[in-house]
């Protein structure tokens, strides 16, 4: 019979998700009381780490009142949670500061070892799991556990192969029943019946002649045939396969698809074409449908750094929405060679936008306990949400609401978020097979903002 195991939680992943407290099913938790301390150095931010940390404290609390923390209280999951003061005189290599809050939560590791459990240590931290690894302490990063690796994780679309006469069936009936594709795996060279998700996407190869396709949504019942694959609004046109199924989830209705997920690297278009398709369901199709167009990203943290900022709200943030501004100047003006003959006019027309009410940029945190009803609502760069924060941006979408998260997991700049921990894949794996939400990831070979872009993407 298996020792059971002892999981001592570091503070970074307490701040990271409160809740990890009870994802150990049967482990024996262990919070070293220097955890406690970092802990209570947070509760009064007014961020989302004070959040955790005061979520954290109520937590711990309650099983307080169950028992005694220092020799254990009975957890859900059959394990016990237990706060250890002890094993200050457990030796650490010299040159460790015992001091540090650090070496001290390795320490308390060590002296469990020695006193005979099993012991792992969770961290989010790199440099952690190194030294603890160096001193023979097993160790492991902390996952929300429906985030698979990254190349299994799922991406709205699916290649498949049919007959060239259902494919040609398709193409004048508009759908195909799944009995009619099949998929085929390379590494044992056979052909099998793919699993398919409500609104996933697919691209149906002919199995006599690789240059046919099709391209069609699963919508839980058969394939159907895109809708808006050649549409262009604001004259954007879409140049792949990935675009044109972005286009088709953002161009379908909020009541249909109230929520779009866009996955991809740098260059794929992900945010041109998100404020392309709001601008033209704004100004251009029925006016009544939106009332204005509202773009946040969540590297804007409205707390006590910005908030001594001088300025307007918009005055603070607008440094951050560069990247919005340079598409819209893409937008606002399609003509590329006349463009930026006249950088005030073009200047012009985007302030008008705003002066107008049209488009709206505000921080992630100003959206907390809001109700956000007929906007067109752009998260860009939503790879640096955590999961907590994106159930909470999910959870405020009104009725008429149409909501993207748009990012990129490969380029995450916030601590202890990565790919498979940040709020965009928490979501993507969440939502997956939801008739609420559709989703695509792009490729890198659908990078087409330049040609040294797409040559970087590859090779970089």
């Amino acid at each position: 019979m298996a020792l059971k195991k002892t999981y001592v939680l570091d503070t970074n992943v307490i701040l990271y998700s409160p809740g990890a407290i009870l994802t150990f099913d049967d482990g024996d938790v262990v919070i070293p009381e220097v955890v406690l301390e970092e802990l209570d150095g947070f509760k009064k931010n007014k961020n989302d780490l004070g959040a955790n940390a005061r979520y954290a404290a109520r937590l711990i609390d309650d099983f307080r009142k169950s028992g005694k923390l220092n020799q254990g209280v009975d957890l859900p999951g059959g394990g016990k949670l237990r706060v250890e003061m002890n094993h200050y005189d457990v030796q650490l290599p010299p040159a460790w500061d015992k001091s540090k809050p650090d070496n001290r939560i390795i320490q308390v590791c060590k002296g469990l070892k020695e006193s005979g459990e099993n012991v792992c240590l969770i961290t989010k931290d790199i440099f952690e799991r190194i030294k603890a690894d160096i001193i023979n302490i097993e160790v492991e990063d902390f996952y929300e556990k429906v985030v698979p690796e990254d190349e299994s994780q799922y991406t709205g679309r699916i290649d498949v192969y049919a007959s060239e006469k259902d494919i040609t069936e398709f193409y004048s009936n508009k759908y195909m029943k799944v009995d009619k594709i099949t998929c085929y795996n390379e590494d044992n060279a056979e052909y099998f019946d793919p699993p398919l998700y409500v609104n996933e996407f697919i691209i149906i190869h002919c199995l006599s002649n690789p240059k046919q396709t099709a391209l069609g949504r699963f919508d839980g019942k058969e394939i159907v045939s895109l809708c808006f694959k050649d549409s262009t609004p604001l004259g954007i046109v879409p140049r792949n396969v990935g675009q044109k199924f972005m286009l088709e989830a953002l161009l379908t209705n909020a009541e249909k698809a109230p929520l779009v997920i866009i996955k991809g690297p740098a260059g794929t278009a992900k945010t041109l074409f998100s404020l392309a398709v709001g601008l033209h369901s704004i100004m251009e199709e029925d006016k009544g449908k939106y009332r204005k167009m509202l773009v946040c990203r969540p590297n804007v943290t409205m707390d006590e750094d910005i908030g001594f900022l001088p300025g307007t709200e918009q005055e603070k943030i607008s440094p951050f929405m560069r990247p919005i501004l340079d598409n819209l100047e893409i937008l606002v003006d399609s003509d590329e060679k006349e463009r930026y003959k006249n950088e005030k006019e073009l200047a012009d027309k985007i302030r008008e936008l705003f002066d107008r009410g049209i488009i709206t940029t505000e921080a992630v945190g100003y959206l907390r306990g809001r109700s956000i009803v007929k906007n067109w609502l752009v998260i860009d760069e939503a790879q640096n949400l955590t999961p907590k924060q994106v159930k909470a941006i999910i959870t405020r979408v009104g009725s008429g609401t149409k909501l993207l998260l748009v990012g990129d997991p490969e380029q995450i700049d916030q601590a202890f978020l990565d790919s498979r921990s940040n709020g965009l894949c928490y979501a993507s794996e969440k939502m997956k097979g939801s008739k609420l939400c559709y989703q695509i990831t792009l490729k890198h070979d659908e990078c087409e903002r330049s040609p040294l872009a797409y040559e970087a993407s590859k090779r970089l």
